[in-house]
């Protein structure tokens, strides 16, 4: 009983800005944020640089958690989210043979291959074109603008899961329109 009324007063002084409190919570937990993170990652170096992006994370939004009695359920939430979007995130790798790289000196196109590039952009063009003008607006956004899912809450006024949404929708309809360029 003590010791949770330690930890309960350690999580509120932390809320409160005590950086000291908030050094023993991070203590306290950071080889529970490690497992779950190594867990999700399989990659024990990407597990401990997601540990401490955790922990900074939750102390700068323990002010916001409500009910510091859920504290470490909070903390592993923030974690198990922060994982999938570095996974999700994740340039694929790629397993190529040492021979491969010995042949490759620069890339140079050959007009042929010009050519092809430049007609599956402007295939690419027409079918956005063929596209609502909602779901042009918002893979013009993120592809060609490069705007983050925040930046585009902010620019269409809708929350960010709706974002996603259109985003995923807008996909959709683009590969359904662009489906005649794909092989039978």
């Amino acid at each position: 009983m003590a010791e949770e009324l330690q930890f309960l007063q350690l999580v509120e002084l932390a809320q409160k800005g005590d950086r000291t409190a908030f050094g023993e919570l991070a203590k306290q937990f950071e080889s529970t944020v490690f497992a779950v993170a190594l867990r999700r990652l399989r990659n024990r170096a990407e597990a401990a640089e997601l540990t401490q992006d955790v922990l900074v994370q939750a102390m700068r939004k323990l002010p916001q958690l409500r009910e510091p009695e859920r504290f470490a359920g909070w903390l592993r939430r923030i974690t198990v989210r922060m994982a999938i979007n570095r996974v999700v995130r994740r340039p694929k790798e790629m397993v190529s043979s040492p021979e491969l790289f010995g042949n490759v000196r620069g890339r140079s196109d050959s007009p042929l291959d010009q050519i092809l590039t430049g007609e599956a952009a402007g295939e690419v063009n027409a079918g956005l074109r063929k596209l609502r003008a909602m779901d042009r607006a918002t893979l013009m956004a993120f592809y060609f603008e490069g705007q983050s899912l925040i930046e585009m809450s902010h620019q269409f006024q809708s929350p960010v899961g709706t974002i996603k949404r259109r985003l995923h929708t807008a996909r959709n309809r683009l590969k359904d329109v662009l489906s005649h360029l794909q092989p039978a």
